[in-house]
């Protein structure tokens, strides 16, 4: 399962205006910025001085002189939490079901200022499923002491390219157009390392990464780019989102009727179908949360509708020979 269960539709008829070979820019965003949990890397490694830029940045999208002080307290409490202690705290939450988080670009960053944080769909889960994960959390080996062995900054970083290929997979599959082949350069490995090895200052600020791509391409002579490639609009992948959420509002209440996840335990239909409406008229719940519950009961019904089709051999009693038989010697070579 994967969240591009649900965009495939949209995404295929995009790839069928492309020619043979359809070059993306998938995996830009997780490999050239740096993720938010990277200041408690600064402080670990003790370039404190490395905090202004990126903290003043934030300071002026939020417009508040209370901004420095908050994100460094939080970057701070994670660079001296061991990587147990940061998933006993997420139990935590999951049992006491805590899933408010401040919003805008300052609530995010500091809302992954942690080794872990509850999913976006977990506010839609049972308090039974929630314990249980909560439980299993508290008997990880990891709380033992043994971490992931990174620092905080690229455990995360690594994790949200690790998810975001993934899904990239299910992708492929799910909005797959006959002879054509989906190129995603920015997770070859090498461009990886490559991207990993400009120097943090240079792509970690307002705007580097269009300004990076423009560099490579002019340098191998490609100019003349409109104005604003290469710096893609959140808002209106949003705005699509929702949108494409008010048009299936009918078929995802059909969907939710009788769900395989509540059969599971692992949510209430009920529940879902009041978050799903709600959405669509505009509410702000998280959507990737909602995609995320809608993908995985997609997944469900696929699974379940294939069993029984693949081929699993002889079965026993069919075979020429039953088991615990055993030919005379020469009987299967003769003639």
């Amino acid at each position: 399962p994967g969240p591009s269960l649900i965009t495939a539709a949209r995404h295929r008829a995009r790839l069928a205006a492309g020619s043979a070979d359809h070059f993306t820019g998938y995996g830009a965003r997780q490999v050239l910025d740096a993720h938010p949990a990277r200041l408690a890397d600064l402080l670990m490694d003790r370039k404190r001085r490395h905090l202004v830029r990126p903290v003043a940045a934030l300071a002026k999208a939020d417009g508040s002189v209370m901004v420095p002080g908050r994100v460094y307290g939080a970057a701070r409490r994670l660079a001296r939490t061991p990587y147990g202690a940061g998933l006993e705290v997420l139990a935590d939450r999951l049992m006491n079901q805590r899933f408010d988080e401040p919003g805008g670009a300052v609530g995010a960053s500091l809302a992954a200022l942690t080794w872990a944080r509850p999913g976006p769909a977990a506010r839609w889960l049972t308090g039974e499923a929630l314990a249980e994960v909560s439980v299993r959390l508290q008997s990880a080996p990891s709380r033992q002491g043994s971490g992931p062995g990174q620092r905080p900054g690229d455990f995360r970083a690594r994790a949200a390219l690790a998810r975001h290929a993934n899904d990239l997979r299910v992708l492929e599959q799910a909005a797959e157009i006959r002879s054509q082949r989906l190129h995603t350069p920015f997770l070859d490995n090498q461009v990886v390392r490559a991207c990993r090895s400009l120097p943090e200052a240079l792509r970690v600020q307002p705007g580097a990464r269009a300004a990076i791509l423009r560099t490579v391409l002019e340098g191998a002579g490609v100019g003349d780019l409109p104005p604003g490639w290469g710096a893609p609009s959140h808002a209106s992948a949003a705005a699509a989102a929702r949108k494409g959420l008010r048009v299936a509002a009918d078929p995802l209440m059909d969907l939710f009727a009788t769900p395989l996840l509540a059969q599971a335990g692992l949510v209430e239909a009920r529940v879902v179908r009041k978050a799903l409406r709600a959405a669509a008229q505009g509410e702000p719940l998280p959507l990737d949360g909602l995609a995320d519950l809608v993908s995985l009961e997609l997944w469900l019904g696929r699974l379940l509708a294939r069993r029984g089709t693949c081929w699993t051999g002889t079965p026993a009693r069919a075979r020429a020979v039953p088991e615990g038989i055993r030919p005379q010697r020469g009987a299967l070579a003769s003639g």
